[in-house]
């Protein structure tokens, strides 16, 4: 992103591209913050997941914000508007439903203007617009730490001295909120959910002057914040309601005023955010049932995720099945061809393996995730096509309560890279960025022989033709598959290369590999050549140059 190459340009205004740099920050911001937010997570439920809540609110957000990006160039209207509906969307939790509130109440403001004025007025909008969502407002938690800030940029002002006095406003509160709530000072800790908007809003705070302020753990002059609780009490196991039921609600104004006060009778913790048709319901309840079936009544609920307090971290600890305990940590890739299959699981990869021209069904995704048995989950679907399928199990899978992180590989040879570099011990967001780059830095190529005559970015094709295809495209027409494969390596180490890829499907020449890494060897001295053999339902070749 433009902006983070230009790490000492003081913004005046939050045009898209500063927004797309703020909701990047932020996810990645809670990414480093989550564990230790998880840590300090007692109030309204301990149960260990306000940090995960609002990273998985957050990533859902900047998917949005990309994907409107993928489709076009969006002003920032557009933009700040996709990452209030997406963080609408993907909301989990109390703190991320109510996070989703927040953006939602600023994009109202940041949509007409994005200087420090309007700046100040969204942070008061989003302020406001949070305590109406929640049925009982409790002071010493999220919303103390909104307040706070929209009431220390209440002046206005530019837009550095907004986000800064915003910023230094909600510390200042999130240190006083030990001493707000019993339970809080109980533990010796501050409230998870305000730390989390205080890492937001830190990332907002670089993403306008480039400079990172220091972090939410720290309270203003130095006074240290506790990072993990003293002695953490268990709500929900009989001191509270048993269940957390979470739904998004297609319905109008007037149902979801009627919603509000049958849910309210039903139990606590009750948030209804959003509006124009669309919203998301969280709520409290011994009675699951029954807030769902409330829910059918006001309009259509759906993406229905009921957690239960008690077994909950049970569950996270001790869940067993015929495998055994479930690990941190796992890798569901999809490839084409036993041989591919059989080296990727050896690498300790979950597979999921195409047959010739069929995609595997988002069921074969969700259940292949589901068999991985880890709480963390890296996605490689290593196709283009299956990008959409792929989102939509991630998607599901999460609402299990599986951490899923969506690699976009486009190639299998980018899957392979991405999963050479994969260290399970290593910090979940630090992994995934690695085998990110590990991906993005494969360029990949494919042969295939055409099955009828058609048009191509290469010219028209025959029946029976070679095709070499670059990234997707059809940049070689030959005859030979071995001579097509040459010229299809040449093009592609023109610019450069240290390692290339070649995978190898039953059906092809017995001399093809040989032939390519002797011409590779002769041809270009630094790049070193591997070969790996993926067996029957495989394209005669797929090639990676890293």
């Amino acid at each position: 992103m433009s902006r983070a190459l230009q790490p000492f340009e003081e913004l005046v205004e939050l045009d898209a591209e500063a927004l797309r740099t703020w909701s990047a920050r932020a996810l990645d911001a809670l990414g480093r913050e989550r564990e230790e937010i998880d840590a300090i997570n007692v109030y309204p439920v301990a149960d260990g997941d306000t940090g995960t809540n609002l990273y998985l609110t957050a990533e859902a957000a900047h998917q949005a914000v990309e994907a409107v990006f993928a489709a076009a160039e969006p002003d920032a209207a557009e933009t700040v508007r996709a990452m209030a509906h997406g963080a609408l969307l993907g909301a989990r939790g109390n703190s991320g439903t109510i996070l989703a509130q927040l953006l939602r109440g600023m994009a109202a403001v940041l949509a007409e203007g994005r200087d420090g004025d309007h700046l100040a007025r969204a942070l008061a909008e989003a302020a406001d617009a949070a305590r109406r969502a929640v049925a009982h407002p409790v002071e010493g938690t999220i919303l103390t730490v909104a307040s706070a800030a929209a009431g220390a940029c209440a002046g206005g002002g530019g837009l550095v001295e907004v986000a800064g006095s915003a910023y230094e406003g909600a510390r200042t509160a999130l240190a006083t909120t030990r001493g707000q709530l019993d339970v809080l000072t109980r533990a010796g800790v501050v409230d998870a959910g305000g730390q989390g908007l205080v890492t937001v809003l830190g990332a907002l705070v670089e993403t306008v002057t480039g400079q990172a302020p220091d972090r939410p753990g720290t309270a203003p002059h130095g006074v240290p914040v506790p990072a993990r609780p003293a002695a953490p009490e268990r709500c929900g196991d009989g001191d509270g309601p048993a269940y957390e039921v979470i739904y998004l609600l297609e319905a109008g104004d007037a149902a979801v005023d009627l919603l509000r006060s049958r849910l309210d009778a039903l139990g606590d913790s009750l948030v209804v955010v959003g509006g124009d048709g669309l919203w998301n319901v969280h709520v409290h309840v011994d009675d699951a049932g029954a807030a769902v079936e409330a829910g059918v009544e006001a309009g259509r609920p759906h993406r229905i995720r009921i957690t239960h307090f008690a077994s909950a971290e049970a569950q996270a600890d001790t869940d067993t099945d015929a495998r055994g305990a479930r690990v941190q940590r796992a890798v569901v890739a999809v490839v084409p061809g036993e041989g591919l299959a059989g080296l990727c699981a050896e690498a300790g990869a979950t597979t999921v393996q195409t047959r010739p021209g069929e995609q595997p069904a988002g069921d074969e995704l969700v259940d292949a995730i589901r068999r991985a048995h880890a709480r963390e989950v890296v996605l490689l679907p290593n196709d283009t096509e299956l990008r959409q399928t792929a989102a939509a199990a991630a998607e599901r899978a999460r609402a299990e309560g599986i951490r899923v992180a969506l690699i976009p590989t486009r190639a299998a040879v980018q899957g392979i890279a991405a999963l050479a570099v994969h260290e399970p011990d290593r910090r979940f967001d630090e992994d995934v960025v690695a085998m990110t780059a590990a991906a993005g830095a494969t360029r990949y190529a494919e042969l295939a022989v055409a099955e009828r005559q058609s048009f191509t970015s290469a010219g028209v094709c025959q029946a029976g033709d070679v095709l070499g295809l670059i990234e997707g495209d059809v940049a070689v027409i030959g005859q030979d598959l071995t001579e097509t494969a040459r010229t299809v390596l040449d093009r592609m180490l023109s610019a450069g290369g240290e390692l290339v890829t070649l995978i190898v499907a039953d059906g092809t020449p017995p001399d093809l590999a040989a032939a390519l890494e002797g011409h590779v060897r002769r041809g270009y001295l630094a790049v070193d050549t591997t070969t790996y053999h993926a067996g029957e339902g495989a394209p005669p070749l797929l090639i990676g140059v890293e």
